[in-house]
């Protein structure tokens, strides 16, 4: 049986409540994008590239054929940057496009990343969400 979104946050929420200050929450974000996936080079072109953020992140969605379900390759060129795209997506792959539509990502504010990021990177961490939103809007209208 497959976790889903809010399941999903909590435990982002539980492993950042471990740490009791920023500079480890930091370093947990920075171990979190050191253990994402390669991103295949064929995907790092200038159309995968999230637009509203300051570093470069390039985001692909894998539409399972045939299923509501969406996993993403996602990489980026600074170290925060491609720790956070690694948490929105242990929060949203896997998921149907439809609870990745209705679902906001409630963790963010959750373990307090609103207010301990910088505002050009809370809104790039804004734009990878909505991005992902986009892709899921796209794979209900295919589906539909």
């Amino acid at each position: 049986m497959s976790t889903n979104i809010k399941e999903k946050s909590q435990n982002i929420i539980n492993q950042f409540n471990k740490f009791h200050n920023w500079e480890d929450k930091y370093a947990e974000i920075i171990k979190l994008g050191k253990e994402l996936p390669e991103m295949p080079e064929e995907f790092m072109v200038d159309g995968n590239k999230v637009k509203g953020c300051q570093s470069q992140v390039w985001l692909y969605p894998d539409m399972n054929a045939g299923l509501d379900s969406l996993n993403f390759y996602a990489t980026s060129d600074a170290l925060i940057a491609k720790g956070l795209i690694a948490l929105v997506l242990k929060v949203y792959n896997g998921s149907s496009s439809q609870e990745i539509m209705t679902t906001p990502p409630e963790f963010i504010n959750e373990i307090g990343l609103q207010n301990h990021l910088s505002p050009n990177r809370s809104n790039g961490l804004q734009a990878m969400v909505k991005q992902i939103k986009i892709y899921a809007y796209a794979l209900a209208m295919k589906n539909s």
